[in-house]
């Protein structure tokens, strides 16, 4: 498609009433065929508007989510608190996991046997470091029921396709997903039902993925609070490679720089800890299985993106060098609209139940001040 040029889009009027008055043929059609990959996010952002209001109250006859870790259990609580669910199950391959989780009353089953959890799910939601769905994909495929969803909650969405697609039979949807929230806390004590309220979701559906699974999924998504957004898998792990990776790199680089100084001089900066360093040491204290995952399966987009800030580094470094206050005031001035912006779309707090803020997280008044 010439660049510029308009998609010619269905109307979406016409593509929601083939969705709903179950027609999956003319519904993919239009979907796959009519369509370019580019413009798919907009059919389905239409097909939301033109949408009626609906409730989301038992989505799913049966849902099962492996790895109840914060977002595991989150989800979990979410899925509990809306009613999403007649039977929710937990799987995960910690026994010690498994007993929290049936002590809080997390789910109606939890179980280490990953496929007797999956079987008859009408919902699977993948929340397992990103390394290990060829595992759990091997494990879980040749048990899932005709017509089930499969779903996922990591943060990198191209090596999480080709690891997950080859293990799930036809018969089955995959609709690849990453909630853009957490804290630096883990395990199933650690998660909140609110934790996906107001966050963005980006769904990354493929080519022939059904227009009906993504619209479940996008359903369901939205049920637990969050927005949502439709990218293609590897412009969303180019993304997230400077919003989210690369921060957590150099969190830990800094952390680990402080932790390699004298003993005396080490005690110090922790004593006196400024709010910037604090912060890193709050994104440093991550999970770090899950964190090594995310850097070796998004390898490329990662190194494409330090590159660019070891460059953007260096110039730092010889403005400061050169005492060049003019390029140093120039480039924090427009980061400091960066902060603005994220404070505007209201993406620069997390609130726990209760609106309670969550333990580390620096409230939004914080930030405003700082952006004084």
């Amino acid at each position: 498609m010439p660049r510029g040029a308009k998609a010619d889009i269905p109307d979406a009027g016409k593509v929601y009433g083939a969705l709903y008055d179950g027609s999956p043929g003319e519904m993919q059609a239009l979907f796959q065929n009519a369509l370019p990959a580019t413009a798919r996010g907009s059919l389905l952002k239409g097909l939301k508007v033109c949408s009626v209001s609906r409730t989301y109250s038992r989505m799913f006859q049966k849902i099962t989510i492996i790895g109840l870790g914060l977002i595991g259990s989150s989800l979990a609580r979410a899925i509990r608190h809306h009613g999403l669910a007649e039977r929710l199950v937990a799987a995960d391959l910690d026994p010690e996991v498994c007993h929290v989780v049936a002590e809080l009353g997390l789910a109606d089953e939890a179980t280490s046997d990953l496929r007797q959890a999956v079987a008859d799910s009408d919902l699977v939601i993948l929340c397992v470091p990103v390394g290990a769905f060829k595992a759990v994909g091997e494990a879980i495929g040749p048990v899932l029921k005709d017509g089930a969803i499969v779903t996922d909650t990591g943060s990198v969405k191209q090596s999480i396709v080709s690891q997950l697609k080859p293990h799930l039979p036809p018969h089955v949807q995959l609709v690849p997903a990453h909630p853009i929230a957490g804290t630096e806390h883990s395990g199933p004590d650690a998660g909140f039902a609110e934790l996906f309220e107001g966050r963005w979701c980006v769904l990354t559906p493929l080519p022939e993925t059904s227009i009906r699974a993504v619209e479940k999924i996008t359903e369901f998504w939205e049920a637990c609070g969050s927005h949502i957004e439709i990218m293609d898998p590897g412009h969303h792990d180019l993304v997230l490679g400077i919003t989210s990776h690369l921060p957590h790199l150099i969190a830990y680089t800094i952390v680990g720089t402080a932790d390699d100084l004298e003993d005396d001089l080490k005690s110090e900066v922790i004593k006196f800890s400024a709010s910037g360093f604090r912060d890193f040491t709050r994104i440093a204290a991550s999970n770090p299985v899950m964190w090594r995952d995310v850097f070796l399966h998004n390898r490329e987009a990662v190194l494409e993106i330090l590159q660019r800030f070891t460059e953007d580094l260096t110039a730092l470094q010889k403005a400061i060098r050169r005492g060049d206050g003019d390029h140093l005031f120039e480039v924090f001035t427009r980061t400091r609209a960066i902060r603005r912006a994220i404070i505007d779309q209201g993406q620069a707090d997390y609130k726990a139940p209760g609106g309670v803020r969550q333990e580390g997280t620096p409230p939004v008044a914080e930030g405003l001040e700082a952006a004084q």
